[in-house]
């Protein structure tokens, strides 16, 4: 079964749903799996030196919601299945091209790995994930090369690819991530339970419109 999962490196139900989806994984006693995660931009505009967080975050809210009302669900959703999120930590919300590149470059293996660092460096220690320092900084954590990294980031590799993934979403009618496509034919979206998740991996190993 081929799962790809369009997701945004700043996106908190993403990385809730990718950590609902291993769960599902875990209970999964079907045909073997293999996952993808692709790019999608919550907002491509983002220009490459981010935007200030509290102000950026109360604008998305029309400046009617807290901000800590704001965070109140994804951090209780996320403490659920283990995760931390620190928002008061966060100053940048940045433009996330250079992390979803970086995601791309990692070795198939380390893959899920390095998401889930970008997501520990974002959400957890409130580093600007926009900023090639601190992805290098991950990559080597995670056992990248971080000098030929930095060369493949400075450069343009990877970046038609990513691209490339963010087009097929606005092609697919994807609007919001996380966004689930299952052998190519079955669609879900947003951060689904993992119960939901596995009924829907059933249905579609088992080819049911």
């Amino acid at each position: 079964m081929e799962i790809d999962v369009y997701q945004d490196t700043i996106c908190p139900w993403c990385r809730i749903g990718k950590a609902h989806l291993q769960r599902a994984l875990e209970e999964w006693q079907g045909e073997p799996v293999t996952v993808t995660y692709r790019t999608f931009f919550l907002n491509e505009d983002t220009p490459p030196e981010g935007y200030d967080f509290a102000p950026y975050m109360r604008a998305k809210g029309g400046g009617r919601i807290p901000l800590e009302q704001f965070f109140d669900a994804p951090r209780r959703a996320g403490a659920a299945v283990g995760l931390t999120f620190n928002f008061e930590k966060i100053e940048r919300a940045p433009n996330t091209l250079l992390s979803h590149r970086l995601v791309a470059l990692a070795p198939e293996e380390k893959r899920q790995a390095v998401l889930d660092a970008v997501y520990e460096a974002y959400f957890e220690q409130g580093r600007d994930i926009g900023d090639l320092g601190v992805l290098l900084e991950v990559a080597a954590a995670q056992g990248m090369d971080a000098e030929a990294v930095g060369e493949q980031l400075r450069g343009d590799v990877a970046r038609e690819e990513v691209l490339a993934e963010a087009r097929m979403a606005h092609q697919l009618g994807i609007t919001g991530v996380p966004f689930f496509v299952l052998n190519g034919r079955y669609g879900l979206s947003g951060a689904q339970p993992p119960a939901v998740l596995l009924q829907a991996m059933k249905t579609a190993a088992e080819g049911v419109a």
